[in-house]
């Protein structure tokens, strides 16, 4: 053998450790790798039920708000109407008492004793 041939072997030997140095961490990096697929498979997985979950929920928060919605109408158009109902009834009632007020009011101050109070009578008793 010859010093060229020894040298080339060394050269080899070199290059082999070289390469099982970088192997190790190559080595390394793809069970990083395939440990993130998997979490990123497990997490996609995790998150399909509950993205559906989410939108049943969302259809049916819709579906309460549109009752919601309708119930809120009847409560204004009753407000209305018992609106409509004092001012009938406000109208209907109200003048006639207030008529009737100032009548007893005027009876009273017909019948009542010029110069006589309620006081003044009761001190008389």
């Amino acid at each position: 053998m010859s010093g060229g041939d020894i040298a080339g072997l060394i050269a080899a030997g070199v290059f082999a450790v070289l390469v099982g140095f970088i192997a190790v961490p190559l080595l390394k990096l793809g069970r990083v790798l395939d440990s993130t697929r998997d979490a990123i498979k497990e997490a996609s997985d995790g998150i399909t039920p509950i993205l559906d979950e989410t939108a049943t929920t969302l259809q049916e928060t819709n579906k309460q708000l549109a009752r919601v919605d309708v119930i809120t109408k009847n409560v204004a158009d009753v407000t209305g109407n018992v609106s409509a109902l004092v001012a009938l009834f406000a109208a209907t009632v109200g003048g006639p008492l207030i008529k009737l007020a100032g009548f007893s009011a005027a009876v009273r101050a017909a019948f009542r004793v010029p110069g006589a109070t309620g006081r003044s009578r009761r001190k008389a008793d």
